[in-house]
């Protein structure tokens, strides 16, 4: 969804537990028993985006048989989904609604594990913005992670809802982290579109309150009419066919992390996060931990699509103009992955997110 790429060990950053990424998907790391697979994230160290790398940290990922590189995004790069679809990788940890995106410009794009049921959004806005709900938009600049990101067709849609067209609002890519406390702070945009630990930062500071609630199943279900599937792992469905094992073990390693969050409290999952994602120079880990105790109920515990998640998508879709004649649904992502993994566990599936508590 974040239009941003960079290999996290080519930046210097290998202390963040993931490894070097490279062109060209991969079919094996040399033993038919360990296959490899190129994994990248939109912004690996996002809490909505945290099940990547704490099921490497758990050592799950091993545990079901399958070595991940993992990668994220920077600002100014290829997208995890634009990565995935032209084969700078196998798998893009992002948004369930970039599989609706390609197939309506004819690109087999399938979601195989669904890892949250809620955006994970809120519209932070200035203290002095007079922005309350999406019905203030109008005559506002609006900060969003990049131009034809998800935060911008969700942002749209906020607007559409409200009888605002998109050039009655001024669109600005602020990207994450730093930047959106930057852009806040000086005023270049009254309101922006963050996850945490940003919005943490944004409170914490008292720059920002959260206008609209997307971080919740039910702020997202307020807001957009319906369980609104966000984080997931998206691939091209020819790679799929062909990695049939790679596939399972993925999702399996996966599954096996949404049931850990579930039973987990907050601050046992940042005990197991890498120390630079959770205290830094935008974020302490106690702001951290009060943020997923908040919008840890985002994280579904099994990885099974909810149901009506996908209409409630391709209905946003439409409204955004986007030509879904030739989408079909029940192609844009599959639950038989995740129902073997439950099985393989003896896990219960359910529709319905794992609660706040931990």
């Amino acid at each position: 969804m974040f239009k941003r790429a960079i290999c996290i060990a080519a930046a210097g950053a290998i202390a963040l537990g993931v490894t070097a990424c490279s062109s060209g998907a991969s079919g094996s790391s040399g033993s038919s028993s360990m296959p490899t697979v190129k994994l990248m994230v939109g912004g690996i160290d996002k809490q909505i985006y945290l099940p990547y790398q704490l099921a490497q940290d758990l050592g799950f990922y091993k545990k079901y048989g399958v070595k991940v590189e993992l990668s994220t995004e920077q600002n100014g790069g290829v997208g995890a989904e634009d990565a995935m679809a032209s084969g700078q990788v196998d798998m893009a940890g992002a948004w369930y609604i970039h599989t609706i995106d390609f197939q309506a410009k004819g690109k087999d794009v399938i979601d195989v594990v669904q890892l949250s049921g809620a955006p994970g959004e809120r519209e932070m806005c200035g203290m002095n913005s007079g922005v309350h709900s999406a019905a203030d938009f109008k005559g506002k600049s609006l900060g969003v992670t990049d131009l034809g990101s998800g935060t911008d067709e969700l942002t749209q849609f906020l607007a559409s809802q409200q009888g605002i067209s998109h050039s009655q609002y001024h669109t600005v890519a602020v990207h994450d982290g730093a930047t959106v406390v930057g852009a806040i702070q000086g005023k270049s945009v009254q309101c922006a579109m963050t996850t945490q630990p940003t919005v943490g930062a944004l409170e914490a500071k008292k720059l920002a309150y959260p206008a609209i609630d997307l971080a919740t199943t039910s702020g997202a279900t307020a807001a957009l009419g319906g369980a609104w599937p966000a984080a997931g792992v998206l691939a091209r469905a020819d790679w799929v066919n062909s990695h049939q094992k790679a596939v399972q073990s993925v999702v399996d390693a996966l599954v096996a992390t949404m049931h850990w969050i579930a039973t987990h409290s907050a601050a046992q999952i940042a005990d197991k996060m890498p120390a630079q994602f959770v205290s830094n120079s935008t974020i302490t880990k106690q702001q951290y931990v009060a943020g997923l105790t908040t919008d840890k109920g985002q994280f579904l515990p099994d990885g099974i699509m909810p149901a009506g998640g996908p209409k409630t998508i391709y209905a946003m879709e439409k409204v955004l103009g986007v030509d879904v004649g030739k989408v079909t649904l029940a192609n844009t992502f599959t639950n038989s992955y995740a129902e073997k993994a439950n099985k393989l566990e003896g896990f219960s599936t359910t529709t319905t997110p794992a609660g706040a508590a931990g």
